[in-house]
């Protein structure tokens, strides 16, 4: 992938990568990384920043607007990625420390 997001916006702190995936400019984190840690701590634009001080206030909000604008579009990735990682801890099955604290009657 190209590090050089070539493809602008009408949102300024937004790029699109070569396969239309929208990140933060000038960072490497994704629009929808930074909604998913919104929903799932429901953080405000501010902690979000407490929590991500490289990004400025700007970003955050331009992120946020960038999401509302494509709400579907990005809800769909997000559920991919959800369902992504529910096969793959399905797949991967009970660690070995889990079955040892089942077995031990310390892990309901």
């Amino acid at each position: 992938m190209n590090e050089t997001f070539p493809i602008t916006t009408s949102y300024e702190h937004i790029r699109l990568d070569d396969e239309g995936v929208p990140h933060i400019a000038g960072t490497t984190m994704k629009v929808v990384e930074l909604v998913l840690a919104q929903k799932a701590y429901g953080w405000s634009p501010e902690e979000l920043h407490f929590q991500h001080p490289y990004l400025s206030m700007s970003q955050i909000h331009s992120a946020l607007a960038y999401y509302w604008e494509h709400k579907e579009k990005l809800d769909n990735d997000i559920e991919e990625r959800v369902n992504y990682a529910e096969q793959s801890r399905q797949e991967a099955g009970e660690s070995p420390l889990a079955t040892r604290l089942r077995k031990e009657s310390l892990l309901g």
